[in-house]
């Protein structure tokens, strides 16, 4: 009874009082609960979990849910068409705020849920997060940055099926280059992750062992090598690279030739007997073309699911001269020509460079040698094996883009089927 009924006597007293319209008697004029329908005191009272969740628009706009603790918490991708990118770059090579954009821009136009970023720093070279975005489910990553970048994320990328756009970024781009892919701007790259084809290349993995017979695999995308390759970068002024590019290596290269002493190596490609030789460098390539038109192995083939060796072997100053003849005029040039290339079928052989192809190489030396990956130094090492893992890489390629030159006077590379980016699965 209300206050007033109590003090009047009259029941009727309180809903003279109220409103018109409205009973306080009446539960129901106020949302209170009927007592006739209330929970009896031993029924059990549902649980946060027997609460369908709530997936209507929060005040955002945003999808939600309620979770177990009855906390809201936003929708997962879980069972939503949408597939979603995520961009690894690295902040000292890029313009980080326009690319964020563009790609933030390009997934929504393309119907793609909102991208994630991930930046690399000197501990996590980009393999890290990578990882962390594939964990996250993401149908396509994209990479800007240095060669180093792309090689880290390759190798944790490697397998996944996920495919990989490669948005050109500072001066290398060797990966991007021997792929022909434009150059000029990101946006036909980052749109050909939503609307390009696919084509499956092949990723080379090193296995070093170093002196203390600590062991260590890292995979390569373009070439790797044991020797005065990998001196050469070593001895690179890592500022002087920074404001010049690969044209840094050029003083790397005077540095080291000064002192370049030939070494001895055992190796062995599958499938052939043991070699003993002395050598300046043995390269082991998924690609053939370096910066400045040079052609170090004009048949390189991505996809052929095989490597390619190179034996550095020059004897003397005019060994040298032979090498960069073999590499600046012969490959680069010369093999462009029909003539060129009936020429070249008449020369002799020097030696100073010599070619061999194989699913991998086993070398191993008394004395450490350095070895480098994708133009990043790796240490010294006794003992390196690699081996090639094809196709193990999907790569996003505008539509209607070829990875392989019309016409190289080279073995054609394996047609590998092509998928058209509208097949990614969600």
């Amino acid at each position: 009874m209300s206050r007033a009924a109590a003090e009047t006597g009259d029941p009727d007293a309180a809903a003279k009082g109220a409103p018109d319209g409205e009973n306080p008697t009446d539960p129901a004029s106020k949302g209170a609960p009927d007592p006739e329908e209330a929970a009896s005191p031993g029924q059990v009272i549902r649980e946060p979990e027997d609460v369908p969740p709530d997936t209507a628009d929060g005040e955002g706009g945003e999808a939600r849910r309620v979770d177990a603790a009855g906390r809201t918490e936003p929708l997962t991708d879980a069972g939503r068409p949408s597939p979603k990118a995520a961009l690894v770059y690295n902040p000292i090579k890029v313009e980080a705020d326009g690319l964020r954009e563009l790609v933030a821009r390009l997934s929504a136009e393309a119907g793609w849920s909102e991208p994630l970023f991930y930046e690399t720093t000197v501990d996590d070279l980009g393999d890290d997060v990578t990882r962390q975005a594939l964990g996250e489910g993401v149908s396509a990553v994209l990479v800007a940055g240095g060669d180093g970048t792309v090689r880290a994320v390759s190798e944790a990328m490697a397998g996944s099926d996920v495919p990989l756009t490669i948005v050109p970024s500072g001066t290398g781009n060797l990966l991007a280059r021997n792929l022909l892919l434009p150059l000029d701007g990101p946006e036909d790259m980052v749109r050909a992750t939503f609307d390009g084809d696919r084509e499956a290349i092949d990723v080379g993995l090193a296995r070093l062992r170093r002196a203390d017979g600590e062991v260590h695999e890292h995979a390569f995308v373009v070439m790797g090598g044991m020797g005065l390759d990998a001196a050469m970068i070593a001895n690179t002024n890592p500022q002087l690279k920074k404001s010049m590019g690969w044209v840094a290596y050029v003083d790397g290269a005077a540095r080291s030739l000064a002192s370049a002493q030939p070494f001895r190596i055992m190796y062995e490609l599958p499938g052939h007997r043991l070699h003993s030789t002395r050598v300046q460098s043995v390269l082991f390539a998924n690609c053939g073309s370096l910066p400045a038109g040079l052609e170090l192995i004009p048949e390189a083939s991505v996809s052929d699911g095989e490597l390619d060796i190179v034996i550095v072997q020059p004897k003397g100053p005019f060994g040298w001269l032979l090498v960069w003849r073999r590499v600046a005029w012969d490959n680069s040039v010369l093999r462009r020509f029909r003539t060129g290339r009936r020429i070249l079928s008449l020369r002799t052989r020097d030696g100073a460079v010599r070619y061999a192809r194989g699913q991998g190489i086993d070398i191993g030396t008394s004395d450490p040698r350095p070895v480098q990956l994708d133009g990043d130094e790796f240490g010294e090492a006794v003992h390196v094996t690699v081996r090639v893992e094809p196709a193990a890489l999907r790569i996003a390629i505008p539509r209607g883009h070829s990875i392989t030159p019309p016409a190289n006077g080279g073995r054609k590379k394996k047609r590998r089927d092509r998928a058209p980016a509208s097949s990614v699965t969600p």
